[in-house]
């Protein structure tokens, strides 16, 4: 994969009104519905850009990561475990400061967790396995567990 910078920002209009609904959504709907709204949204990026049948783990991440690198959102480092899938997902873009950098990761692991969650349906995960948010190691990683 060619190097690019994974943790560059979008333009800054577009980072202010990503910023401001985020901010309205959890002030207006409360923390539980606006995870389950951008959970929702993330499922429905997925279907926009939906991947390619993968047939090993190297194939899906690199599919993975042809999208992410499409957003600017960073890159996706699949680790298959005994009956779990752990995806850390690196140079996710940052908040810009006007908002809680938790507050932003926990919106932007709500719409990755149902990225994720629908492509690893779509190449034959089930369906009744999610995709969780462990951890975050640092500002711009975040480690998803498919088990």
């Amino acid at each position: 994969m060619m190097a690019q910078d994974y943790g560059a920002r979008p333009q800054p209009g577009w980072f202010d009104l990503l910023n401001l609904m985020i901010s309205g959504m959890i002030d207006n709907a409360g923390e539980a519905e606006s995870q389950a709204f951008l959970h929702n949204i993330g499922e429905q990026l997925a279907g926009r850009y939906p991947l390619p049948a993968a047939r090993t783990v190297q194939d899906l991440e690199t599919q993975i990561n042809l999208v992410l690198a499409r957003f600017n959102w960073g890159f996706a480092d699949l680790q298959p475990q005994e009956g779990a899938m752990l995806i850390q997902h690196l140079g996710l873009p940052g908040s810009d400061g006007t908002q809680e950098q938790a507050q932003f990761q926990a919106a932007l692991s709500a719409v990755l967790c149902g990225l994720y969650g629908r492509w690893l349906r779509e190449q034959g995960g089930s369906a009744t396995v999610p995709v969780i948010c462990e951890s975050t190691a640092q500002d711009s990683t975040l480690t998803f567990r498919y088990q």
